[in-house]
């Protein structure tokens, strides 16, 4: 009998002793798991690990269908340990994805507008943007707390960080506001200035039909991609690529209510809202641009 419980205990022993072995050799990826960015995961597993989070707005990630974030992101070619730009970031749709991404090693700066006392309708919406934005991030610190925010009054103030410092900028759905507001040129001549040489611009826009005209644009939110195109390398840029993620066919782009009529705006109310519905989101053009290393010559000095 004695026999046997000197085989259990050493049994019990042995065991005891491969568990902490197995336990000390699992520690580190448990850890790693725990944490926004596993060491051993790629930009595309951790993005779509953010996109599920709890952190996300649900109707937010209701839009992912249509706006395809983490190919998106992949095709700009974002990494962990950048230092990344979200230019005229709205509601945040894209800051709830992008903060958690860049917090463990790289930094998110967003632009915001500066206090405006004006009465123009547009400066007053403008402002209301602003501070709702303002309180999503200070209302969720363990989110947005390593977030940073360039005060911008465009066209007069538009220092988005200091010159050749960041690796990225991103647009999504903005520059036919910039169009109508007459400052798209000062707002590329500002991406411009705060990329590294080799940093990528990265556009997102509602793409129009070919040979629209500009008032048609500016009435309709719809954007050549030809015109955008010229627009961004006038700036100094050079197109690195194309991508079709967020095509969609179904857009006819023939709605009075321009590109608003769509969802997620659906401006016309419940005129055709059904069939509005069923088209989704726009179609999209999506860019991807660098600014060219030193020495190499850009459509901003080409002569």
């Amino acid at each position: 009998m004695m026999k046997n419980c000197m085989r259990r205990f050493g049994l019990v022993k042995a065991l005891t002793l491969a568990l902490l072995v197995l336990a000390s050799a699992l520690t580190p990826s448990v850890l790693a798991n725990q944490g926004r960015k596993p060491a051993n995961s790629d930009s595309t597993t951790t993005l779509q690990t953010i996109l599920s989070s709890s952190h996300r707005q649900s109707e937010n990630r209701q839009r992912d269908k249509y706006r395809h974030p983490a190919q998106t992101l992949s095709f700009f070619g974002l990494l962990p340990g950048m230092t990344v730009v979200e230019l005229w970031p709205g509601s945040g749709w894209y800051t709830e994805i992008l903060a958690p991404y860049l917090a463990p090693k790289g930094q998110l700066i967003v632009t915001n507008f500066a206090p405006n006392n004006s009465k123009l309708p547009k400066i007053v919406f403008q402002q209301k943007l602003a501070t709702a934005f303002q309180q999503k991030l200070e209302a969720s610190p363990e989110v947005f707390g390593q977030v940073k925010v360039a005060q911008i009054n465009p066209p007069q103030e538009l220092t988005l960080a200091p010159d050749n410092s960041v690796d990225m900028v991103v647009t999504f759905r903005n520059i036919h506001n910039w169009v109508s507001s007459g400052y798209a040129e000062q707002v590329y001549a500002a991406a411009y200035k705060a990329l590294k040489p080799g940093g990528i611009f990265g556009v997102e826009e509602h793409r129009a039909k070919p040979g629209i005209s500009l008032e048609e644009s500016i009435k309709t939110g719809y954007m050549s991609e030809d015109g955008v195109i010229a627009a961004v390398e006038k700036a100094g840029f050079k197109l690195l690529g194309k991508s079709e993620i967020n095509a969609n066919p179904k857009d006819t782009k023939d709605y009075p209510a321009g590109v608003w009529a769509l969802p997620p705006t659906l401006r016309q109310g419940q005129k055709d809202r059904q069939r509005l519905l069923a088209i989704g989101e726009s179609d999209r053009m999506t860019l991807k641009f660098i600014k060219p290393e030193a020495g190499v010559n850009s459509g901003k000095n080409a002569k």
